[in-house]
């Protein structure tokens, strides 16, 4: 079993910066991937970047891509996620997950609300 623990999250102005972290308990390699999901209201859970540290891959969402950077720790079982230039059409609750060889575990959470 594999428990995702999520740190920060807030809310913040429009063109503002935020940063969130996670931290899992249990088993899990730099081999799995690892990185954030988000979901707004009335919408579907989307990707917004995975790391596969392993073999240095990393993959963004269209919509993030360049203001927000993911970067992993396997040494500690992190995993953070820079967030700049943050738009509001970015609010939504914000998810943790770790894929273990087809088994997705998921952290509870994180809002983020960008507005003025």
């Amino acid at each position: 079993q594999v428990q995702l623990v999520e740190s920060g999250g807030g809310l913040v102005q429009p063109g503002g910066s935020l940063r969130l972290s996670c931290v899992a308990f249990g088993g899990i390699y730099s081999v799995n991937p690892m990185g954030w999901y988000r979901q707004a209201p009335g919408k579907e859970r989307e990707m917004v970047a995975v790391s596969v540290e392993s073999s240095g891959e990393t993959f963004y969402a269209d919509s993030v891509r360049g203001r927000f950077t993911i970067s992993r720790d396997s040494s500690k079982k992190a995993v953070t996620l820079q967030m700049n230039n943050l738009k509001p059409e970015d609010t939504a609750v914000y998810y943790c997950n770790v894929d273990r060889w087809g088994t997705n575990f998921w952290g509870q959470g994180t809002q983020v609300t960008v507005a003025s």
